[in-house]
């Protein structure tokens, strides 16, 4: 066995479930748990959906979360959808999101994390975390990325990678995320397929510009609809409603000393 396995087994060893959220109770998501993000505004990404806090859009049912991104009129939009966002934050730990995805040119889900303070400065300088992201022109493509203000996808010099995966939208896939101080690990299925490593040579100047993941981040879970990358292809009225169902989030402390 090589030593990076049973590095890797000793590690599980030392993991402590710290939040597990089930969905075991049907109706709106759990209020003391979750909050949503409201509003038309394109987002930052010229998106084309209002986010709302009703059932229609995201319910607990047969314990999933269901979010909904349907096609209505609301306010200047013609897309509904809805944008949960953990109350919790956490800072390092394992972080396992059980998910089946929506399908479709014109969608785009993602579950991320954002910073719960902006400790360095507005977005992107303290950092963003893309567990997954998936475009619906580009179907069984999953995207991991972390953002910093020296690599963020608008200088397009974002940290990523990309696996494909099968039946994204037929069957229920772990996406995960390992969080140490100086690296960061993403996972399909237990599968890491990239990792995202503080070089303090590269990076030695001012550390947060190039890693400002050293604060409690929270978790969020959304299917947005078109923008600058989910609506590269158009978007496709005839497949909506579409949905993103999600079994479980799971959070770990890691056993780590530092």
């Amino acid at each position: 066995m090589k030593h990076n396995e049973l590095d890797e087994i000793k590690n599980k060893e030392n993991m402590k479930l710290i939040f597990n959220e089930e969905f075991n109770e049907d109706g709106a998501p759990n209020k003391d748990r979750w909050k949503y993000d409201i509003g038309g505004s394109g987002w930052g990404n010229d998106e084309k959906q209002f986010y709302t806090d009703e059932l229609s859009n995201a319910k607990v049912q047969d314990g999933k979360l269901i979010i909904t991104a349907k096609k209505e009129k609301c306010d200047f939009n013609e897309y509904t959808s809805a944008r949960l966002l953990s109350k919790e934050a956490w800072l390092y730990g394992r972080f396992e999101i059980k998910a089946k995805l929506p399908k479709g040119i014109g969608t785009w889900p993602a579950i991320w994390m954002m910073p719960k303070d902006s400790s360095y400065g507005d977005w992107p300088q303290s950092g963003e975390l893309d567990i997954m992201e998936h475009v619906g022109f580009d179907h069984g493509t999953i995207h991991a990325t972390t953002h910093s203000i020296k690599y963020y996808w608008k200088a397009n010099t974002q940290k990523t990678a990309e696996i494909k995966v099968d039946n994204v939208d037929t069957g229920f896939h772990v996406y995960a995320m390992e969080w140490r101080p100086n690296k960061i690990d993403f996972f399909v299925d237990d599968k890491k397929y990239f990792s995202a490593v503080y070089d303090p040579e590269t990076d030695k100047e001012e550390k947060w510009k190039s890693w400002p993941y050293d604060k409690p981040f929270y978790l969020i879970l959304n299917i947005a609809v078109g923008g600058s990358w989910g609506g590269q292809k158009g978007i496709d009225d005839s497949i909506f409603p579409q949905s993103m169902e999600v079994d479980y989030v799971r959070v770990y402390d890691l056993g780590l000393n530092e």
